[in-house]
């Protein structure tokens, strides 16, 4: 759903069942831990961020044992805006916004070239994101 503030009653309404019966089945699906949670969509323009990047990590070998210590450390660098645990011959992917192409240097530099668990990077700079639309 695009607006997760959408009113019960209109929710009801184009799912074609009764608001009661809309209400209860919303919170079920809060309770089951279906819906996890209600989020904002933020327009990272409008806060100067410009640069996006997707950023693949891979991890030495005897640092794997640290795997979800390490993606819990790359979730909360600044400008990261989301981590994927991978499969494959990446370990993880990062997902960073940042004001200029100085301050992305600045971050592969300082946050993941200096990390000693960290064997490399590759970045790809990201032109556009394209967002199904409801």
């Amino acid at each position: 759903m695009a607006d997760a503030r959408i009113p019960n009653n209109v929710l009801a309404s184009k799912a074609g069942i009764a608001p009661s019966t809309c209400l209860g089945r919303v919170r079920a699906l809060r309770d089951a831990g279906v819906i996890r949670g209600f989020h904002t969509s933020v327009d990272l323009e409008a806060l100067g961020l410009l640069v996006y990047a997707l950023i693949s990590v891979r991890v030495h070998p005897q640092a794997r044992n640290k795997m979800l210590a390490i993606g819990q450390h790359l979730r909360m660098l600044p400008n990261v805006q989301s981590v994927f645990l991978l499969a494959g011959d990446q370990d993880f992917l990062v997902h960073v916004a940042c004001r200029t192409p100085k301050e992305l240097r600045d971050f592969i530099a300082g946050h993941l070239g200096s990390d000693p668990a960290i064997a490399n990077t590759q970045t790809n700079l990201v032109f556009d994101h394209l967002i199904p639309e409801d």
